[in-house]
């Protein structure tokens, strides 16, 4: 319990990796803004969180449009008077071959996985900047980091990420508010829930803990980066994978 009084704001919390880390977060004490586009999910996300306590509001968002950005972060320092902590975990696939892949899903995705990042942190960080002290988390991959066939665009975006990580956290250290990335190797959630099994067990074993992650394995890390324990890291990108990728 060492966030108390503070503000969370996940991104893509209605499902997967960000609910997990909106429920994470919740238990160590800090107050949730939740965002995604499922106004239904985000609500009974709301009241798991109450339920048990805690203190959470949902605010639909699409963060694909910088105007929906705009006016879902202004509600939220409106509401809670602050953001403290901002993790940008929304993001999509589109994927296909490089010499097949359309113009438009190129753009979704860079859009929605990398883009909308920096629009989010440009909202929040004034927020931060006058309190002096934040937390930024940015939810990376693991194919950010190897590259992935039929991922061109998913790795492009998730690799520029850790660039955008590093940028900002160079930018902001001064201040007292750090920004890192946590990138997830094959986690089990809504977006790996449609790949085959025999794809699911092949990774297992370049995995040398030899199982699947969890979202909460994620969350963990999260949790941990947004702590006064890790208040001397920053720039860093945090791997849990089960040792898929090292070094």
């Amino acid at each position: 319990m060492g966030l108390q009084g503070r503000v969370a704001l996940v991104t893509g919390a209605s499902q997967g990796i960000g609910h997990a880390c909106a429920l994470k977060l919740a238990q160590s004490g800090a107050t949730l803004a939740l965002a995604a586009r499922s106004q239904e999910k985000l609500q009974e996300l709301v009241q798991q969180i109450e339920a048990a306590g805690g203190k959470a509001a949902a605010f639909p968002l699409d963060v694909g449009d910088e105007a929906q950005i705009k006016s879902s972060f202004k509600a939220v320092i409106t509401q809670f008077g602050k953001i403290d902590i901002l993790v940008n975990n929304a993001g999509i696939t589109r994927d296909q071959l490089v010499m097949r892949m359309k113009r438009a899903d190129w753009d979704s995705v860079l859009n929605t996985n990398l883009t909308s990042a920096y629009l989010c942190t440009q909202q929040a960080i004034s927020s931060m900047l006058k309190q002096r002290w934040g937390r930024i988390i940015n939810v990376t991959s693991i194919f950010g980091q190897m590259g992935q066939a039929g991922q061109a665009n998913y790795a492009a975006s998730k690799a520029g990420l850790i660039g955008l990580t590093m940028a900002i956290a160079r930018e902001v250290g001064s201040r007292n508010i750090t920004c890192n990335a946590v990138a997830p190797g094959f986690i089990e959630t809504a977006m790996t829930s449609g790949l085959s099994e025999d794809f699911k067990q092949n990774a297992v074993k370049m995995i040398p803990l030899g199982r699947v992650g969890s979202p909460d394995d994620v969350a963990s890390a999260v949790a941990f980066l947004e702590s006064d324990e890790a208040s001397y890291i920053t720039g860093h990108v945090l791997n849990v994978n089960g040792g898929m990728l090292m070094g």
